[in-house]
């Protein structure tokens, strides 16, 4: 059987900006394979030395017996959507909007992100239109990190829509140049994959777009014509584009074990939110990651009714956390975890490692020699764990 990762065979560092030295002492450092009382030294961004111990050497920071793990890695967020369009039809500007982004990100602990941006408009229809906006929007996040106006690290996640009307127009305005480190196939037909009880969806749309029944009934009718249309050659389409950018490829909300097959097929190193146990364990034998959402996983089950993330948990058939739409619960996720396996390095590495290398990075996600210094304070208290400090190649940046 193949690695879990072996589609992810690349490494990519961009980050031009400041570096700082740091020296964390007396913490209690998540490595790989153990938690070890001692110390990490970072200079010049990087990581230089691990060494076991209580000591606290003069110039360095007492962490008091706070955990010290590397900082998270988020490889699907739409948070970035809600700042831009904070309530529906509000367009927010974007650089306060995306320098918003990254600061609340900071805030929590993640230090790499892979911002999902969507792909693949719908023009057609009275009701449930989407205008294109990845391009410009990447432009500006592209320009914004150049100036080094940004306190962590920023990728781009194209969000191929397969159910769309300009999928392919839209893809090919990216290029090799744009850091687009992920493009994930979703595929957002009512009647399957996640919307397949169109009550959820019924109640999505209903909520966002203010659609009454009869408006409804006609945004699917629509969505189901333009999949009948466009879905095999965008789905064709957006695994060739994938693979031009070089792009990690995900597949998103798989239900069956005959749409991981294909998956597999289309080159997939990892699954977005399998929606079914029947799918995850499809994933498992077929060689893909398995990555679920921290809010499925602190809430005790899906809001679409969805396979629930502790239950894969507990079958040894979750890889991957993503915070998906609540940044802050990435970390408590990973402490989570780590009551229900009895094992805080596996669980840290939910959120650490295991994405990392699932997204072809492999200079971060790990306390070790040489890994960039992206570092976090967290003290755990008897409710949930507490982010006293965060690090961006050792420059503090929350």
């Amino acid at each position: 059987m193949n690695s879990p990762f072996s589609a992810a065979s690349f490494t990519k560092t961009y980050d031009n900006g400041a570096t700082s030295d740091l020296w964390l002492a007396n913490a209690q450092l998540i490595l790989p394979d153990q938690v070890l009382k001692g110390s990490v030294t970072i200079e010049q961004g990087v990581i230089t030395e691990i060494s076991e111990g209580d000591h606290v050497p003069e110039g360095a920071t007492d962490c008091q017996g706070d955990f010290v793990l590397p900082g998270l890695v988020e490889l699907h967020t739409d948070n970035v959507e809600r700042h831009i369009e904070p309530r529906p039809e509000v367009d927010w500007p974007h650089l306060p909007a995306l320098i918003a982004h990254d600061a609340e990100l900071a805030s929590t602990g993640i230090t790499t992100v892979f911002d999902a941006m969507r792909v693949g408009s719908i023009h057609s229809g009275k009701k449930g239109r989407y205008v294109d906006y990845a391009r410009k929007l990447a432009d500006e996040l592209l320009a914004a990190r150049a100036e080094g106006l940004f306190k962590i690290s920023h990728f781009l996640h194209l969000r191929a829509e397969i159910c769309s009307e300009t999928l392919m127009d839209e893809l090919a305005a990216f290029s090799a140049d744009d850091r687009v480190g992920i493009v994930s196939l979703m595929d957002h037909t009512p009647g399957q994959r996640q919307f397949r009880d169109l009550t959820a969806l019924r109640t999505y749309v209903a909520k966002k777009r203010g659609m009454n029944e009869a408006e409804f009934a006609e945004h699917v009718e629509n969505l189901l014509a333009l999949q009948k249309k466009f879905g095999a050659a965008h789905e064709a389409g957006a695994v060739k584009e994938a693979r031009r950018l070089g792009a990690v490829l995900a597949s998103h909300d798989d239900t069956t074990a005959e749409q991981v097959v294909t998956s597999s097929a289309n080159g997939v190193g990892f699954a977005e939110f399998p929606t079914t146990f029947e799918a995850a364990k499809a994933c498992r034998e077929q060689g893909i990651a398995v990555m679920m959402g921290a809010p499925n996983l602190i809430r005790g089950g899906s809001h679409s009714g969805n396979v629930a993330a502790e239950e894969l948990a507990k079958a040894d058939l979750l890889d991957i956390v993503s915070s998906d739409y609540v940044p802050s619960a990435l970390l408590l996720s990973a402490f989570y975890l780590a009551e229900l396996w009895s094992d805080l390095p596996r669980a840290v590495a939910t959120v650490t490692c295991n994405p990392a290398t699932a997204a072809g990075l492999r200079d971060r996600g790990r306390l070790d020699i040489g890994q960039r210094g992206d570092v976090l304070r967290v003290r755990k208290t008897s409710k949930a764990p507490v982010l006293c400090g965060a690090w961006s190649q050792g420059k503090q940046v929350a």
